[in-house]
């Protein structure tokens, strides 16, 4: 697996690519800041591969996604974070956490060969392929990165729905309920392009969401998957 590339500004920091003491830590005040605002219940936690390198895979609801998401599965999650983010005070707790800028708007090479390091020193990858927040709107059309990046690394995508981080604190002081439910294994398989591994990909992610937040997946398209 080549993860090689040029020299990039960003190349002077140091990004985490797995757990460490001082990221548990902070997990651990997450956990209990949490705690305070929502219930978390997961479903399908052994569909989860506990070593070697994944992609996860999740609908994008709002920015609070990333912690439930984390606090559920026994692995590090090594997400992308908008580059304007790394240039300011959050800088070094976000590289802690794992997560890595990513230039928004543009093909950002940098970010693509980190999230192949990721990949080839065997951890896990956490991906959005939708691209932005639909805040509980429905899914979007997908971008086809999740499926390239899969494909081109050879390793599973575990689809994730994220049901209910719409609705934290807008109950407070009672707890909303978050529902976390991990599904089986998608593999690349000879045959699949981007697009049809995306497709694959999304209307899993579909059928796992309430209707309501199925949005342009709602409907299979009669024949997929024949």
């Amino acid at each position: 697996m080549n993860v090689q590339q040029g020299f990039d500004p960003r190349d002077r920091k140091k990004y985490y690519l797995e757990d460490t003491s001082a990221r548990r830590s902070i997990f651990w005040l997450i956990r209990i800041l949490f705690r305070t605002v929502a219930v978390i219940n997961v479903e399908g936690l052994g569909n989860f591969p506990l070593d070697g390198p994944v992609i996860i895979a999740a609908n994008h609801v709002t920015n609070f996604d990333v912690f439930p998401m984390q606090l559920v599965v026994p692995r590090a999650i090594c997400f992308m974070g908008k580059a304007e983010l790394f240039n300011t005070l959050l800088d070094p707790l976000l590289r802690v956490l794992c997560a890595f800028p990513v230039n928004r708007g543009e093909k950002d090479e940098w970010a693509l060969w980190h999230a192949r390091k990721v990949l080839a020193h065997g951890q896990t990858l956490g991906m959005f392929p939708e691209g932005k927040r639909s805040k509980g709107k429905g899914l979007a059309v997908a971008k086809t990165g999740t499926a390239r990046m899969a494909i081109e690394m050879n390793c599973p995508i575990i689809p994730v729905t994220v049901v209910g981080t719409d609705k934290l604190l807008k109950q407070f002081p009672r707890r909303s309920v978050v529902v976390i439910k991990l599904l089986p294994p998608i593999l690349p398989n000879s045959s699949d392009t981007p697009l049809s591994l995306t497709d694959r990909l999304m209307f899993d992610l579909a059928a796992g969401l309430p209707e309501s937040m199925r949005g342009v997946y709602a409907e299979v398209p009669k024949g997929f998957g024949d």
